[in-house]
């Protein structure tokens, strides 16, 4: 099968999307981006040909008589079992590179001591992990890299008090090793794995095994081969492909709007860097653009580091906002002054929902500006990016169109985080079309 592939290299997050020769979407796949974006760009691009898969099982499955009407149960359980022999393989390298980096370390106290700490640590990790992947388990990142540090800061604490070992001495083997993880590229043999995950989910599954492990078998057969591959996004430059195969994140983040909705006729897109209003033809052909300048003032990048200020997670700020009962007004969504408004405001009694509230104001107000500049709002309005899924944001965005423009069709798509890679990945079967 052919394969038509977009990744978008985000400041945060590294996207992709897998698209067939029918221009229809297989698999999509996100990682946080690193310093190493040769391996952000094969990390995404692998998640989004595992994501692939899952749909081939299900066009698979959606004929096997014994899963009528269970085919999501059974894919859901399938994918669990998948995420969880590759959060073990990925636990097994990282215990391999810490006990590599915590010989001959010079401290106070046994080089044995602290192998049987690792040791313990990692074999707690492994116990517990299944709990991580049961269902109905909620967990605050699906990354690798934040599951496994806050269960090892959580679990490494005690196990060291007991060793009479410096948790610090343990912590900086752990961030120097989860480093060298991360920027390894993923290996390979992914059928394996899939294979492995059928077998534990058959195993606890009241199913007549064959008739579903052979649609799923078929389906493993199946080549994906990478027909053509377009990057895009903020990395763009930095990414592993020759000059033809790079597109601007503009007239990705436009036609992929227009892949999604094709009445699409203005697009806003605030992402990890930068925010872009975006102009584009019935054909989804870019008209006219405006961007923020170098400030990363009013991003994704900005609003993180708000959640640092108030020790929250990123996640949380728009459900805390959304709790406001005034909206405060701020005077800066400078990120070099945050910190000290953000301050100022906690010290005058102010509460932190209101706070939050005014902060999403000053960040959309400061987008309907750029999409002024652009040429305004046209219907259909279609907006994209991470921040797209902070309801605080789109609250706000939805009052000030309306204030501003009237009634205006607004298109949120629950996979616009992968706008530009949706777009990245049109041009790469346009390109062999």
């Amino acid at each position: 099968m052919k394969c038509f592939i977009g990744i978008d290299l985000g400041s945060t997050t590294t996207k992709a999307v897998v698209m067939d020769e029918n221009a229809q979407v297989l698999g999509r796949g996100i990682t946080n981006s690193r310093s190493n974006y040769d391996t952000a760009a094969a990390v995404s691009k692998q998640e989004a040909l595992i994501d692939a898969r899952f749909t081939l099982f299900r066009r698979g499955l959606s004929g096997v008589p014994a899963l009528a009407g269970k085919v999501d149960g059974f894919l859901g359980d399938l994918e669990r079992s998948f995420r969880h022999v590759q959060f073990l393989e990925q636990v097994d390298d990282l215990e391999a590179t810490c006990t590599k980096n915590s010989k001959g370390l010079r401290f106070a106290g046994s080089e044995a001591a602290l192998a049987r700490t690792v040791a313990e640590v990692f074999r707690q990790l492994r116990e517990e992990s299944g709990a991580l992947f049961a269902p109905g388990a909620r967990r605050k990142s699906d990354f690798f890299r934040d599951i496994a540090g806050a269960r090892f800061v959580t679990l490494a604490e005690p196990v060291c008090k007991a060793e009479g070992l410096s948790f610090e001495l343990l912590l900086n083997v752990y961030d120097k090793s989860i480093i060298e993880v991360e920027n390894r590229p993923p290996s390979g043999a992914m059928e394996g794995k899939f294979l492995r995950a059928l077998d534990r989910t058959l195993a606890g599954a009241s199913l007549p095994k064959d008739d579903v492990a052979r649609p799923v078998k078929a389906a493993l057969e199946i080549p994906l081969e990478e027909t053509y591959v377009v990057g895009t996004g903020y990395g763009r430059v930095r990414l592993p492909f020759p000059k033809e195969h790079i597109r601007s994140e503009i007239l990705c983040h436009g036609l992929g709007a227009h892949i999604m909705y094709a009445d699409t006729r203005t697009v806003l897109d605030i992402g990890g860097q930068d925010t872009k209003a975006i102009q584009v033809d019935k054909d989804g052909i870019v008209e006219n653009f405006q961007m923020n300048d170098r400030c990363a003032a009013g991003t994704g990048r900005y609003l993180g580091y708000v959640a640092d200020e108030m020790k929250m997670g990123l996640h949380e700020l728009g459900p805390m906002a959304m709790k406001a009962t005034k909206t405060l007004r701020i005077n800066s969504t400078c990120t070099v002054f945050a910190g000290a408004e953000l301050r100022d405001r906690l010290a005058l009694g102010d509460k932190r929902e209101d706070i939050l509230a005014g902060l999403h104001r000053a960040i959309i107000l400061r987008a309907m500006s750029i999409i002024s500049r652009s040429g305004g709002i046209r219907d259909q309005f279609t907006f994209t990016g991470g921040v797209a899924k902070n309801e605080a944001a789109v609250k706000e965005l939805r009052k000030l169109i309306k204030e501003n423009y009237g009634d205006v069709t607004i298109n949120i798509n629950p996979d616009s985080i992968y706008t530009g890679a949706l777009g990245g990945a049109a041009f790469a079967l346009r390109a062999v079309a």
